[in-house]
Formats: C-alpha cells, sequence, structure tokens
C-alpha cells in the first residue's frame, strides 16, 4: 500500500493529485509541440475542475501561472503569458495607501472631507455659512456616537479648522444645536401627528352620540311598550 506521505509532494493541493500527475507527464515529453499541445489540455482541464475561477479577471493568466508552479517553474512551453519567476511570487504586496483622514479624526468619515472642500470653493456668503454649519453639526454627532461622550462646540470647532487647514471661517457661528432641516423636520412630523390626532378624535365624536342617541330610544321604546 502506497500512502500519499510517501508520494511526491503537491505543489498546490487544490489541484488535487491527477493534475500534478499530468504536469509531470507534461514535462517528460521530448518533443515541444507535444509539450505544449499536453499543456493547453491541461489549462482547459484545470478550468474544468475549478469553474469558480472563471468569474475572476484574466482567470486564462492565472491558470498558465499555476500550471507553471505546478511544474515547479520548469516548463518549456509556448504560453500566451509569460511565466512568473520564483521572485515575483515571492514579491511581498506593496503598503496601501491609507485615506488622509487617519488618526484621531477618522471617525468623520471621507464624507466630511468632501463636504470640507466643497465649503471651500464656495464663495462667502449665506451658502457657504449655511454648509459649514451642516458639516460642524455633523462632526458633532459623529463625535458623540463614536465616543459615546458629550463634546463642546469649541472642540468642533477646532478639529473643523486643523482639517480644513484654517480655509474656513468660523467666527459667523455661534453655537451648534440641532440642524435646522432636522428640527422643522421632526416639529413638521409632530405637528402632522396632532393634527392626524385630533382628526382621529373629531371623526369619533359623531360615532359616540350615535351610541348615546341609539341606547336612548331603545330605552323610551322599552318604555312604551311597557
Amino acid at each position: 500500500m502506497e500512502y500519499n506521505t510517501q508520494k511526491t509532494q503537491l505543489n498546490m493541493p487544490e489541484y488535487g493529485r491527477i493534475i500534478q500527475q499530468l504536469v509531470e507527464r507534461c514535462k517528460e515529453l521530448v518533443d515541444r509541440n507535444e509539450r505544449s499541445e499536453m499543456a493547453m489540455a491541461i489549462i482547459d482541464f484545470m478550468g474544468q475542475r475549478n469553474p469558480q475561477l472563471r468569474d475572476e479577471d484574466n482567470y486564462k493568466h492565472k491558470l498558465w501561472d499555476h500550471l507553471f508552479i505546478l511544474a515547479n517553474y520548469d516548463l518549456d512551453v509556448d504560453s500566451p503569458y509569460p511565466f512568473p519567476t520564483r521572485e515575483q511570487l515571492a514579491e511581498k504586496p506593496k503598503t496601501m495607501e491609507y485615506p488622509k483622514l487617519q488618526g484621531d479624526f477618522k471617525f468623520y468619515g471621507k464624507s466630511i472631507l468632501q463636504l470640507i472642500e466643497k465649503a471651500i470653493e464656495l464663495e462667502p456668503g449665506d451658502e457657504k455659512e449655511a454648509l459649514i454649519e451642516v458639516i460642524a453639526n455633523n462632526m458633532k454627532k459623529s463625535y458623540n456616537v463614536y465616543n459615546k461622550e458629550h463634546v463642546t462646540d469649541d472642540v468642533i470647532f477646532r478639529h473643523l479648522k486643523e482639517l480644513s487647514e484654517n480655509r474656513l471661517d468660523l467666527t459667523n457661528i455661534e453655537s451648534l444645536e440641532k440642524s435646522k432641516i432636522y428640527y422643522s423636520t421632526n416639529n413638521n412630523r409632530n405637528n402632522n401627528n396632532r393634527s392626524n390626532s385630533n382628526n382621529n378624535r373629531n371623526q369619533n365624536q359623531p360615532n359616540k352620540r350615535r351610541h348615546n342617541n341609539n341606547n336612548t330610544n331603545n330605552r323610551s321604546n322599552n318604555n312604551n311598550r311597557k
């Protein structure tokens, strides 16, 4: 009995031993054209055994790279793609560049930076001041949600100055309260709820009167029968 531990180590276990044996057989062929034809057949077989790879971009290129790895970087065939080297595959990926908003201000989110840039581009006037106030109010809400504690307006103003690199004028904002849009929306909603409740109460009153009248008529009819 032959155990797997006694067999040749698989370079890519996810493809199984059958494909590994086919690759080893391909390497033993003397004629280069035959090797290339068999390599193409192995690529098709690898794609059938791993259909999930077809959903990825350039999956054919990836299969050829895997074939070369299965061959232990030693395969002389005609390939539509250049084979990778050991050094290229061993190279560590480059460090990703993180967004600008990091450190102490990461909880404000990238959208705040975009709004700040938009406010900086606006000409001085009511629209710009209103946008700055909206930005500051949203910053205060984000701060309270992230830090679970109350924050003073002075802290928000200081953060906004730092994020805008002192390009925004905050002198016209005295204090931060609930957004006017948010406040007016809630007022409208409350007013609508009150009016609906009043309407329902008014609609129920005629029904009560009608019910009381019916009871009175029933009593008088009973008395007449007696």
